[in-house]
């Protein structure tokens, strides 16, 4: 079985295209990084088998970010029989920076050339037959959304695999290639191993690609080192830029020669834009889109809950009365209904926040989003690019840190990691929508919506703190490019809301559950004491810990055990206090003798702030390790803590 690559700059339509070849259900989100690790799927063509490895997104082989390395490792190490490049035809001299390394690289190589219905939308018009001639290799022109082109494509592979050709290294400049060559010479003067090739190398060192510099002996880079001394004065220019610039005067000139552009209207998409990412309107858009989203997520989803509610009362007084009084009735009616039953009748809320989260991400807002956010957080010192795995944090804090994995710069790793956890993920949402819902139930959406916000804010305040004090120094810069809106698939966005909603009952039913069953055994021990009564041992322990929260005006014990539970996973602190009290339905009815609408607001603050699920921190300790996974519980605690105090002094002397 042949086995071939595909990669493409991120949003070139790599893994939809991808998707239409092999007939997978990955997700495919509208917004650059969305692909952290390869995938594989398979199709056939000519009676072959064809094995298909989906690498992340790149716009260059640098390895500056852990997605270039895997791709590059990938390409070198594990030598795929082909690689088709997947270009965005509408940026057409962006895209072929990548497809020249990988051609320098002497592989076979097809060139999907994708957009294709967008390119002719644009007046754009590509000779695609002369520039293949030129570059040595084949291009079919795809539209993977509309699955056009892929007969040609699989054609075009089959064709590559049996009779295609290596790949040659391109003429540069004839000043430059007098460096390039005699780098090459250095190279095969201490080397005799080939690396990928002398060329490919050449080019890499002269980049300054520090994996590739570290992988030839001292002695060779002490002589390339004399040789780009003298390159740089002459040129005028450090060594790396050189290279870019004669890479892209040689993508110049072929986009010259190949490329016609009709003068056509401004089109719909730009002028969007100009409203959108527009610089003093791009804010408030950005927080006028997240309002609607959670009023719609608590309006919409009031009525679902309200009858599933009710579904779950009926059902624990149905048990209740055949299974009477006893361990059994307790457990059956204050255990699983009374707790799972609290967090799952938030589901409807769950399903409609990542239908609309889905929604935006697939219409092409997200990179908006990112794009308007860079121009606030760069003024503050901070990099753009990290927006986006923050506004994945809203659906959930695990991917978004395994999605920094596309950040360039170690430091902006470690501080998009170490602030990610505070923005509001979905698990958070099930205590929102209960505690907004009864202490501000005209206004609950804007309550939430206030939530969502104070995340993004003390993320950005907390990631200036850790730049000026862990991280001085260090700055990287920030490309987004902005893809054209589109007409989201419905079944798409549906498909995805109900992957996530599926993923919150399974968990309801596992790590909840188990949960509930521990939280109910120790509100029923000792025998014979009041079940979730002062004397029971959860009761005892809740004592212990609540003076700790008596400060942040939430001190009676019940609230004090339900955010230590919450470290298992927050959607445990609803469940929590659902079989401390017995459902959901009582908790509207308990929770006003405890809280005020000030203590109410800042026990929402706390949740929304302090220390991560124990998988979140399980997963920072695996991206960036043990010291920074302890870091970030502390932090997140003392930050949880501090918020939540200045918010109920404040809000005590106001109101």
């Amino acid at each position: 079985m042949n086995t071939v690559a595909i990669c493409g700059n991120p949003n070139s339509g790599k893994t939809t295209l991808f998707n239409a070849l092999t007939g997978s259900h990955q997700q495919v989100g509208n917004w650059p990084g969305v692909t952290v690790e390869k995938k594989v799927g398979k199709f056939k063509a000519a009676e072959k088998t064809i094995s298909i490895v989906d690498l992340p997104g790149t716009y260059s082989l640098t390895a500056n970010s852990i997605d270039e390395r895997i791709a590059r490792d990938f390409i070198i190490k594990e030598n795929p029989d082909a690689v088709i490049v997947v270009v965005d035809q509408t940026n057409l001299e962006r895209n072929l920076y990548l497809v020249l390394e990988i051609l320098e690289m002497k592989k076979k190589v097809v060139l999907a050339f994708n957009m294709s219905d967008e390119t002719q939308r644009r007046g754009i018009s590509i000779n695609t037959e002369n520039l293949a001639k030129e570059l040595g290799v084949k291009i079919v022109k795809t539209s993977a959304s509309k699955k056009e082109g892929l007969n040609e494509l699989k054609q075009a592979i089959i064709q590559t695999l049996e009779n295609g050709k290596e790949t040659q290294l391109f003429s540069y400049s004839e000043k430059f290639m007098k460096y390039l060559s005699q780098t090459e010479e250095i190279l095969k003067k201490h080397h005799s191993d080939n690396f990928v090739d002398y060329g490919w190398t050449a080019l890499k060192i002269l980049e300054g690609d520090t994996e590739i510099k570290d992988s030839v002996s001292q002695e060779t880079m002490q002589d390339i080192d004399k040789l780009t001394a003298s390159m740089s004065q002459e040129f005028k220019e450090d060594p790396s830029i050189i290279v870019s610039e004669e890479k892209y005067k040689f993508i110049s000139s072929l986009s010259k020669k190949y490329v016609t552009r009709k003068k056509v209207n401004e089109s719909w998409s730009d002028k969007v834009d100009k409203v959108v990412t527009n610089k003093w309107l791009g804010i408030p858009i950005f927080l006028l889109v997240m309002w609607l989203t959670f009023t719609l997520t608590f309006t919409i989803g009031d009525i679902f809950n309200g009858m599933l509610d009710e579904g779950f009362v009926a059902l624990g007084e149905w048990a209740g009365a055949k299974l009477g009084e006893g361990m059994l009735s307790s457990f059956i009616v204050n255990g699983v209904i009374g707790g799972v039953g609290s967090v799952v009748v938030f589901l409807p809320n769950i399903f409609l926040l990542f239908l609309f989260i889905s929604f935006l991400g697939d219409v092409g807002y997200m990179p908006r989003a990112a794009f308007v956010m860079d121009k606030l957080m760069t003024k503050i010192g901070l990099h753009g690019k990290s927006f986006i795995p923050m506004i994945l944090g809203f659906g959930c804090s695990i991917p978004a840190i395994m999605s920094t994995r596309t950040l360039e710069s170690k430091r902006d790793r470690i501080v998009t990691i170490l602030v990610n956890p505070f923005m509001s993920c979905a698990a958070r949402l099930p205590v929102y929508t209960l505690v907004a819902g009864i202490f501000f139930p005209q206004n609950a959406g804007f309550v939430i919506f206030t939530l969502y916000v104070l995340g993004i804010l003390i993320s950005i305040i907390s990631a200036l703190i850790f730049k000026k004090t862990l991280f001085k120094n260090e700055e990287s810069v920030f490309i987004m490019e902005l893809p054209p809106y589109r007409l989201p698939s419905i079944k798409s966005i549906l498909s995805e809301a109900g992957m996530r909603a599926f993923m919150f009952l399974k968990k309801a039913g596992t790590v909840i559950f188990a949960a509930v069953i521990v939280i109910w055994l120790l509100a029923s021990l000792p025998a014979g004491v009041e079940y979730a009564g002062e004397e029971s041992i959860i009761g005892i322990f809740g004592k212990i810990i609540s003076p700790i929260f008596k400060p942040l005006g939430f001190g009676f014990w019940q609230a004090s055990v339900s955010l230590f539970f919450g470290f298992l996973a927050k959607e445990v602190v609803t469940g929590t206090m659902g079989t401390l009290f017995g459902g959901e339905e009582i908790l509207s009815q308990v929770l006003p003798q405890f809280f005020n609408s000030v203590s109410a607001y800042a026990f929402l603050v706390f949740t929304l702030l302090y220390t991560p699920c124990v998988a979140t921190i399980g997963t920072i300790k695996q991206e960036i390790g043990a010291k920074w996974a302890l870091f970030s519980v502390i932090y997140s605690f003392a930050a949880a803590y501090v918020v939540s105090f200045i918010v109920f002094t404040i809000g005590s002397i106001i109101f």
